[in-house]
């Protein structure tokens, strides 16, 4: 693994366990009442996202049981149609798919 590709995965690790941590205790209804959790949560999804997306290619071609694509076009759309964030979508996306990709990248970086 290149070093770089290293970094990226740690940067990803860090901004989802961040997102596991800000949703513990939550309810989906927090979203809409804490302006600070969804900013926060938002951001670190975008960090995900851009951390994905500065992944080699070589590396992302070598674990396609990642869903890169995905990840990163999570991302763009956060950051291109903030005015339109669907917080159910968000909601999921960080309390479920969050952790399910936080043992994946873990187990790359073992």
């Amino acid at each position: 693994m290149k070093p770089a590709d290293q970094v990226r995965l740690r940067h990803i690790v860090d901004a989802l366990t961040s997102t596991i941590r800000f949703t513990e205790g939550r309810r989906r209804q927090d979203l809409d009442e804490d302006e600070m959790l969804t900013f926060a949560l938002v951001y670190a999804v975008q960090i995900v996202g851009e951390a994905a997306n500065r992944v080699s290619v070589e590396f992302r071609d070598q674990h396609p049981e990642v869903p890169w694509g995905i990840i990163i076009s999570m991302s763009h759309r956060l950051v291109h149609a903030y005015s339109d964030i669907n917080h159910d979508i968000l909601w999921t996306t960080v309390t479920e798919a969050a952790p399910k990709l936080l043992a994946q990248i873990n187990s790359l970086l073992d």
